[in-house]
């Protein structure tokens, strides 16, 4: 059985899809971007000031769904250019402590609304 999340506390989805979805004691959060959830609008900063948006849309949702990020065992993130990914990687170890959930992060052609970074994550509830 699934149950879907959602918060105001983090952007609505911007298509067919749930902000994040519970499952078998997993909490699957769908990629976030740099949208602010109390204004809906992008912001188009620095890869850091996008990446700490994007991360605390992230917290948003899973704290919704009752999980954090110290309970988070894989994210997946998406770069526009791999050449920032130490500026996110710095950003990220703000959010995450050890031990650190497993990762991959790739560069992509392109992202939604052309922003520089999506973070995906898979928690344990």
């Amino acid at each position: 059985m699934k149950k879907e999340i959602k918060t105001e506390k983090a952007p609505t989805a911007i298509g067919p899809y749930s902000q994040a979805i519970e499952a078998n004691g997993f909490v699957f959060a769908s990629g976030q971007i740099s949208i602010d959830p109390s204004t809906g609008k992008l912001s188009t900063g620095s890869v850091e000031e996008q990446s700490r948006l994007v991360l605390r849309n992230l917290q948003a949702i899973l704290e919704a769904a009752g999980s954090s990020f110290d309970k988070v065992v894989k994210c997946m993130v998406f770069l526009q250019d791999m050449d920032d990914f130490s500026r996110m990687n710095a950003v990220y170890g703000e959010f995450f402590k050890p031990p650190f959930p497993a990762r991959v992060a790739v560069q992509v052609a392109r992202l939604p609304k052309d922003v520089k970074v999506e973070i995906e994550a898979i928690a344990v509830k």
